[in-house]
């Protein structure tokens, strides 16, 4: 169908008298609504936050049902609240550890609004069931308490032993703050010289549970006898990051004992559970340290002052034995020089009357030996003068160069060792003959062994040509030394 817009000169012709107008349309849908929700009621709703705004003072949201699946056909309920509404709610929920965010179940009472220019169905609330909402914080919390029990988390940092004299501190906290002066405070003002490893974090909102367990983990591998979590009191809002999981299990699984000075006196968060030690307050937390460092401080005092005291009695009664020591050792000594005095003049007096007559035996006893000693060393060079004679005329005997003289020969291989058998020759070994008056060096033509036979000694005529002869030098044996 094909439709022409009417011109100025054409009157407007409606063909659907019964056609509502927009405004009819929506005062039917308004009394509708008020049929059902009369004006003044106040319902609750319960639902999941899918979105939250805080614009120009007023509250925007928007509500879901929980644990309902999400598609593009969920139904979505627009939520007000107005400025005058919001401010207090907000204080209120803020007072007592609440954040609302996307994913938290509220339940709210309020009415519902038609907003005609834009066709919106929307509720505005004027009350929050935050009685509900605690409950649902506490289930949480006492369910993450219970699971780090399971785990065996809750004890285990508390397991950790803090060293006796805790000087090397690792501070978690948010620089320039009231807990963060408050500790330091309390350390600037002992007597005692403290090392501070500060890894800086924001300690509040949605950031702060990462940024504590990241600082927590960070100081843990430094090294640190005792590292101590401070933030300054607020709102239990303000406090929440401290029930955080990641910061609980960072402080249980931390390698070094975890203080924690937390709010003030009765707040009590899940870190302060998991911790080693936990203190109302960032003062005491700071104070408990220096008490710890003074308690140790003041035993190494005393026992300093003991041990001086001790080690001056010692040398005192060391001195004391020492002097009567000397006294004794000396008496001793002057008794016992006397003593051998009158021992060693007895004896030089003995000495001096023997000696003449030692003196006289000695030479008599001399002079005797002395007459027996020359006949027989003259006897013993004879003797040995007659060996020497009997020994040259053998060496005369075994002469190499005179056994040359009477005809015989030497020969050597080429290495210069005695050739005593033709089998350790072969053709072509080069020979050197010695003579009596020079050498001649030859080559092996061939090697003929020779065949002896007859009595000893006998060589077959006939083989005797050219073929070598073997002389050999036997040696007898050598003289025996006279005794």
């Amino acid at each position: 169908m094909v439709t022409t817009r009417p011109t100025e000169a054409e009157p407007l012709f409606d063909d659907r008298p019964d056609a509502l107008t927009i405004g009819e349309l929506y005062r039917r849908v308004q009394r509708a609504i008020a049929s059902v929700f009369p004006p003044g009621q106040l319902v609750w709703v319960r639902g999941e936050i899918q979105s939250i705004g805080d614009r120009t003072g007023h509250c925007y949201m928007d509500l879901v049902d929980p644990d309902g699946s999400r598609s593009r056909d969920t139904p979505v309920l627009k939520i007000k609240c107005w400025r005058s509404t919001w401010g207090p709610m907000k204080a209120m929920l803020a007072e007592q550890g609440i954040v609302l965010e996307p994913g938290t179940v509220v339940t709210v009472r309020g009415r519902v609004d038609l907003y005609q220019p834009r066709g919106e169905i929307g509720f505005v609330i004027s009350e929050v069931d935050v009685h509900a909402l605690l409950g649902r914080l506490a289930a949480r919390r006492a369910a993450l308490v219970r699971a780090l029990e399971r785990e065996g988390l809750l004890q285990r940092n508390k397991a950790r032993v803090v060293p006796p004299l805790p000087l090397r501190i690792g501070l978690v906290a948010s620089p320039g703050s009231e807990g963060y002066r408050d500790f330091l405070g309390q350390l600037a003002a002992s007597p005692f010289a403290f090392h501070l490893l500060h890894v800086p974090s924001v300690v509040q909102g949605s950031a702060a549970p990462t940024a504590l367990s990241a600082a927590v983990t960070t100081l843990s591998a430094e090294g640190c006898d005792v590292m101590v979590v401070v933030r300054g009191g607020g709102s239990k809002a303000d406090l929440a990051a401290f029930d955080a999981e990641p910061v609980a299990r960072a402080i249980a699984t931390a390698t070094v004992p975890v203080w924690t000075g937390i709010g003030h006196t009765g707040d009590l968060s899940v870190a302060d559970l998991v911790a080693n030690r936990s203190f109302v307050t960032p003062t005491e937390c700071g104070q408990e340290l220096v008490r710890t460092v003074a308690v140790q401080w003041d035993r190494i005092v005393s026992a300093a002052d003991s041990l001086s005291h001790r080690a001056t009695a010692v040398v005192e009664d060391s001195l004391s034995y020492h002097r009567q020591a000397r006294a004794r050792l000396a008496a001793s000594a002057r008794h016992q020089i006397g003593r051998h005095a009158v021992d060693l003049a007895n004896r030089a007096e003995r000495i001096a009357l023997r000696a003449p007559r030692v003196v006289e035996s000695a030479s008599s006893g001399l002079a005797g030996r002395a007459g027996r000693l020359g006949p027989l060393a003259i006897a013993q060079l004879d003797r040995a003068g007659d060996r020497v004679v009997a020994w040259r005329r053998l060496l005369a005997a075994y002469d190499v160069h005179r056994q040359l003289e009477r005809g015989y020969s030497l020969t050597l291989d080429a290495r210069g060792r005695i050739v005593r058998s033709v089998a350790h020759l072969a053709p072509g070994d080069v020979l050197v003959t010695r003579l009596v008056d020079g050498t001649v060096r030859s080559a092996v033509a061939d090697v003929v062994p020779t065949t002896v036979t007859g009595p000893p000694g006998a060589v077959d005529p006939s083989t005797t040509g050219d073929l070598p002869v073997t002389r050999t030098i036997v040696q007898p044996a050598m003289p025996q030394e006279d005794p």
